[in-house]
């Protein structure tokens, strides 16, 4: 993004953030408010992933619930993150990234509180209450939109979506959330991400764009 169009969005971010935000609320709203059980297509795609437990399949999913989640998932990796871009001389970001993640998290819990859903029997995982949205995956797209547009790179994207599906994949193998409910956790997290970077669009990209101006 060049530094035109990251000021038109940092001009245009009410616009974005409203849209985004009345866009998330009509998804969420859709997917919850006049059902509090889980869906047809909820109940189908668990009952094919429990009939297909493995312990070669275990490992990897348990893996992604200790990346994602607990102490590890919420505070180790994205401190992690935040302390290699103040290394790497990007404060601006490093806080953009830190604010998207809390905010994420608090929303979640929120939004757990308010719908109170419960969580499929066949789950194999201790977790808190209110099924919905995931917050393993609410994070885990949080930290892959906000990377992808700190980082500007197309395997950046890539590499954050193979990660998130990966996510949603085991937090429903694991029974610990119905499918609807990553879908719910992923539209948190990337709106989350894309909401609080609209305003800081220009400051950002000048951050990034620095060591090649004073190149030249």
């Amino acid at each position: 993004m060049n530094h035109e169009r990251a000021r038109q969005v940092s001009r245009r971010w009410p616009l974005i953030s409203g849209g985004t935000a009345v866009v998330l609320a009509l998804a969420l709203g859709a997917i919850v408010a006049f059902r509090a059980g889980p869906y047809s297509f909820d109940t189908r795609w668990l009952g094919e992933l429990v009939e297909h437990r493995n312990p070669i399949w275990d490992v990897p999913a348990f893996a992604m619930d200790f990346l994602g989640g607990g102490w590890f998932g919420v505070f180790v990796v994205p401190i992690t993150i935040a302390v290699i871009l103040l290394v790497v001389k990007k404060p601006r970001s490093a806080l953009y990234f830190v604010i998207a993640t809390v905010v994420s998290a608090g929303m979640v819990q929120l939004l757990k509180s308010l719908f109170g859903r419960s969580r499929p029997l066949e789950i194999l995982v201790t977790a808190d209450f209110g099924s919905f949205p995931s917050g393993h995956v609410a994070n885990a797209a949080t930290m892959a939109v906000a990377l992808a547009i700190l980082l500007q790179r197309t395997w950046v994207w890539a590499a954050g979506g193979v990660y998130v599906m990966a996510m949603m994949l085991s937090r429903t193998y694991l029974g610990a959330h119905w499918l609807s409910d990553t879908v719910g956790g992923l539209l948190v997290g990337a709106a989350v991400a894309v909401l609080l970077w609209a305003p800081l669009a220009s400051r950002l990209q000048r951050e990034w764009s620095a060591p090649a101006a004073k190149a030249r």
